[in-house]
């Protein structure tokens, strides 16, 4: 809302916009009509999520971006810790691993993944920085 609006204005973003909030899993837009897909740690908590992959890449136009922060959990990371309620609320558990993003952005559409880790937040998972763009 209104502090996107202000955080857009200081970063010189002079072409007009509207920020929209929704559900990642069922977003009401139209096939294609997105530049931009943003969220901050929610992925995690989505119970499916290769639906929130499809949606995301159905509703960006061809060349539409996908940036995100979340939690990304270690390949070594335990069944039991991935499963933990105490945890998921956290955004530990439920947590995908690397190998895990890549496969089901690639599935649903999306190309031109990074992942870039930011801090560790976890014994077993780091915060990052993942970006995707659906191809032309």
């Amino acid at each position: 809302g209104m502090v996107a609006q202000a955080r857009a204005a200081l970063a010189g973003v002079a072409h007009p916009f509207r920020f929209e909030v929704s559900p990642a899993d069922r977003i009401p837009r139209e096939e294609a009509s997105v530049d931009v897909v943003i969220s901050n740690c929610v992925l995690n908590l989505s119970a499916d999520k290769p639906k929130v992959f499809s949606e995301i890449a159905r509703v960006l136009r061809p060349g539409g971006r996908f940036a995100i922060s979340d939690v990304v959990a270690d390949e070594d990371m335990d069944a039991e810790t991935r499963a933990d309620m105490q945890k998921w609320t956290g955004c530990i558990a439920g947590a995908l691993t690397e190998a895990e993003f890549r496969h089901s952005m690639k599935v649903a559409g999306l190309e031109d993944v990074t992942i870039n880790e930011t801090h560790r937040v976890h014994e077993h998972a780091g915060s990052a920085l993942i970006r995707a763009v659906k191809p032309v």
